[in-house]
């Protein structure tokens, strides 16, 4: 035994990082660290932009997955797509995992911060209006809070004017000779459900073994929006718990509008098939 107090350098651990990249180089670790900036003097304020670019830097990656995940579903990859999707998952996890660190902030330590917030709000997140079109929840009235921001205004309306990902799992069904309806002309606007895709769907769910890749396809799509519902029901949570039922810092209704926003479904046929097998 020795009280020498153990060196990582005789182990073989780099220790200079003069003129070389290290650590922090690496993830812009001072940009990234340097990026809170309070406009109160609360203590909870750090929790809650800490909450929030968290969750930014989590839905970029979820973006760049189901960015793949499309092209790969077009390109009949679906190995690939698989790979994405549950990744995708796994991020929202994460993210819903989040709500319960925000949770522990209680209405009274909101309030002490809550007028610097201005009329910022989660509402105007480019990133999570970008999931959602890219999912296939379209509502091209949904541009207007960007329309500041040319180029973020411009990314979205890309995204809108290329098919979804569930689109391109539509496509990939059409491809394999299943009758999915007619292909809206405007991909830009919202799907109405259809009664052929269900009907396709079904005769998917029925036979999981002749048809496996396109099962598991289903099944990653209902996990995707599964978690995405989750992450909806628990923003609701949180919000009611910390505000009630005060109107948004954005101008919404709040409450009221997150609880509307439970009613959308991004793959309608995925869960209306369950009831006719």
């Amino acid at each position: 035994m020795t009280d020498t107090p153990f060196d990582p350098a005789g182990d073989g651990a780099e220790m200079s990082f003069r003129g070389r990249m290290s650590y922090g180089d690496y993830l812009s670790l001072d940009a990234i660290l340097d990026a809170q900036h309070p406009l109160s003097s609360a203590h909870d304020e750090l929790l809650f932009i800490v909450q929030h670019q968290t969750s930014e830097l989590w839905l970029k990656l979820a973006l760049h997955e189901m960015e793949a995940a499309t092209a790969a579903l077009a390109g009949d990859r679906l190995d690939i797509a698989f790979k994405m999707l549950s990744r995708v998952a796994r991020i929202l996890e994460q993210l819903n995992g989040a709500w319960d660190v925000l949770r522990t902030m209680t209405p009274s330590e909101y309030s002490q911060f809550r007028d610097s917030l201005g009329q910022s709000s989660g509402f105007q997140s480019y990133q999570y209006r970008a999931i959602e079109f890219l999912a296939g929840n379209r509502n091209p009235a949904m541009l207007k809070p960007h329309a500041h921001r040319p180029a973020l205004d411009e990314r979205l309306r890309a995204i809108l004017a290329r098919p979804s990902l569930y689109d391109e799992a539509i496509r990939l069904l059409a491809r394999r000779g299943y009758d999915v309806g007619e292909e809206r002309a405007d991909l830009s606007q919202q799907r109405d459900e259809n009664e052929a895709l269900i009907g396709a769907w079904a005769r998917v769910y029925a036979d999981p073994a002749g048809q496996w890749d396109l099962y598991e396809l289903a099944e990653k799509l209902v996990d995707f929006e599964d978690y995405f519902r989750r992450w909806r029901f628990n923003h609701v949570t949180t919000v009611e718990r910390i505000i009630g039922l005060k109107r948004g810092t954005g101008g919404t209704s709040g409450v009221a509008y997150l609880r509307k926003m439970l009613d959308v479904v991004l793959f309608p046929e995925l869960w209306r098939v369950r009831t006719i097998l």
